[in-house]
């Protein structure tokens, strides 16, 4: 993942200050994924919090359930938010690294950081089982993001013209070959976007 630095500040001092991140979003596991699997996957992110098991790590904001496996839905939902320094996010890349042989599905999670002072640094993260899976998936989101944005200014021909030249473009686009011991640990990528607003429930 991308290096955090840019999102932790120093005092006058030159001591680290710690920044407040909010990670958000839903992974859809494989059929008999078992709680500990995730846990064990997760154990970076776990450690870095100095928790033992995801029931312990509490979100900073109350009405957030934090990180929750639900074993009939077959997902790990992720709505938490908490203070960290420089190294959360290559241990929250590692975490999610490890959930991807866990998963059925591509998937998007989000993660966002709000310095004190400064924009907002928005990422999303893609975690699946292959980078085909991955690829496929952003495909679909960039497509039906410029369907949504330009449906409100043009018809249905103009959009439709520009969601298959999108779909074009990404066909010419082929994901990364993985190496045997890649294809073990799974598949992640990290799209760093626009400064953007907090996110809202």
């Amino acid at each position: 993942m991308r290096s955090a630095r840019n999102c932790v500040r120093a005092d006058e001092t030159g001591n680290v200050m710690r920044t407040e991140v909010h990670v958000h979003g839903s992974i859809f596991l494989c059929k008999g994924v078992r709680l500990k699997q995730v846990e064990q996957a997760l154990r970076p992110w776990l450690e870095y919090l100095d928790v033992e098991t995801l029931a312990d790590a509490h979100s900073l904001e109350r009405e957030e359930p934090g990180i929750v496996f639900d074993a009939q839905e077959r997902t790990l939902n992720v709505c938490w938010t908490g203070e960290v320094g420089r190294n959360f996010q290559d241990k929250l890349g590692a975490a999610i690294q490890n959930v991807g042989p866990l998963t059925e599905y591509a998937s998007e999670i989000e993660v966002t950081y709000y310095p004190d002072h400064g924009d907002d640094e928005f990422f999303q993260v893609f975690v699946g089982p292959t980078p085909e899976a991955i690829h496929e998936f952003r495909r679909q989101c960039v497509v039906e993001d410029a369907t949504h944005l330009l449906s409100r200014h043009l018809g249905k021909a103009e959009v439709d013209q520009v969601a298959t030249l999108i779909s074009d473009m990404f066909s010419k686009i082929q994901p990364p070959k993985q190496t045997a011991s890649e294809q073990q640990s799974g598949s992640s990528t990290v799209i760093p976007l626009h400064p953007r607003g907090k996110h809202l429930h």
